[in-house]
Parts: C-alpha cells; structure tokens; sequence
C-alpha cells in the first residue's frame, strides 16, 4: 500500500535512508519530513508491506522559467532490501507520478550516482532515460549538507 508519509514514519525513513548510504538521526529526519509535509509542491509518499514501512519516495514540483509547466524531482526513492524485486519501488514510482501530474509536471528527473547501476537499470525498465550525454550537471556546494 503508498499512502503519504506522516511524522511517525520517522524513525523507518531513517532505517531506509541508512540503507541508501546517508546514515543520520531520527531528529534530522524528523526536520526533513516536517518540511517535506509542510511544503505544497512537494510529495512524501511511503510504501507499506505487511504493514510495515519498506519504501519512501521523495518528489518536488519546480516551476520552471522556461516552459509553462513544472517539472518534478525525484529527489530520493528506496526500498528495504528485504523488499526489493517485489514490485515495491516499482509502485512508488507510479505514485509519484500521478502526484507529479497533479501538481502540473510536464516530467521528472531523477539523479543518481553512476554506482547505481542495479538502480539505472529499474528506472530503464519505468521508462526513464540516461540523458548525460545531452546535458551536463554542475553542483556546487555551498555548506555542509549536515
């Protein structure tokens, strides 16, 4: 079952998120989520199995200059791995998108890290398309993540 995310989910985002490589403490995701909820052009969606939290999908709508409509982000997306190949991450995904169609998306960007590759290969299999070769991606920090 996807349903959107609520504060008392904390404590399993930040079990997923140590999964995904970004170890933290469940005060800081509690910051994050609370501003993920409060915020209208974002989703905070989690996917339960066996009524446990074993996904969460993070997507925000930016209005862009250039076209009329937003584009969405898919700012993060993981899966337990006891889960994963279940079809999990799979429905997380549809999710998102029909939220990214509610609040206006024309598409959806996803960024990972070259890694991945069991990752790009489930985003292939949705649709998604590796578009680096078309355009290039700067970042620039600014402060400490953390």
């Amino acid at each position: 079952m996807i349903r959107p995310a609520a504060v008392t989910d904390v404590p399993r985002i930040t079990e997923l998120l140590d999964q995904l490589g970004y170890p933290t403490d469940e005060a800081r995701v509690r910051v994050r989520v609370d501003a993920w909820l409060a915020d209208s052009r974002s989703a905070l969606l989690v996917a339960e199995v066996d009524c446990v939290v074993s996904g969460v999908a993070a997507l925000h709508a930016m209005q862009l200059l250039e076209y009329d409509a937003s584009q969405g982000r898919l700012a993060a997306l993981v899966v337990d791995d006891s889960c994963r190949g279940q079809g999990v991450g799979s429905q997380l995904v549809a999710e998102v998108e029909r939220e990214a169609r509610r609040l206006g998306c024309w598409r959806i960007e996803v960024t990972s890290s070259r890694a991945r590759v069991a990752a790009h290969s489930f985003y292939r299999g949705l649709g998604y398309e590796d578009i680096c070769d078309q355009a290039a991606r700067f970042v620039k920090p600014l402060t400490e993540p953390f």
